[in-house]
């Protein structure tokens, strides 16, 4: 009998496949703002484990966007780059501090990109043709 978590993580599997590109940056802000709320979430129970695991996770995330920038597309890629480093660095001194605030802080930065590439892919995405597929399944008229 498969676990009741199997086909949940076989979807969001699937979902990653087949995201275009500006799907999986929203998808990477999602995940480190996800774990920078854990990471709050355990330094307030005490969880000094998990308050290490899951900033560990948020800043793997955030050195995957910086990996992933392109430094030739000019100045918002490299705006983007000193915004990520300058998360790095706050993470850095809230995981020495053990400071919660700054934690959330960062986790608020990130959702606020996180909001604005959302918009600008939903404004990059083509409309649906007429007879075509939405994301829901329903067919457009």
């Amino acid at each position: 009998m498969k676990p009741p978590y199997a086909s949940a993580r076989s979807y969001r599997e699937q979902e990653i496949l087949t995201a275009p590109p500006e799907r999986l940056v929203v998808m990477l802000f999602e995940g480190a703002v996800r774990f920078l709320t854990r990471a709050r979430s355990d330094l307030e129970r005490g969880d000094l484990a998990g308050f290490h695991s899951h900033l560990g996770r948020a800043e793997a995330i955030i050195d995957e966007l910086l990996a992933t920038l392109d430094l030739r597309q000019g100045e918002i890629a490299e705006r983007l780059q000193a915004i990520y480093v300058f998360c790095k660095r706050q993470l850095a001194q809230a995981r020495i501090a053990r400071d919660g605030d700054g934690v959330a802080r960062v986790a608020g930065w990130l959702g606020e990109l996180r909001d604005a590439f959302a918009e600008a892919a939903k404004a990059a995405a083509p409309p649906a043709a007429a007879g075509e597929a939405t994301a829901s399944g329903a067919l457009r008229a």
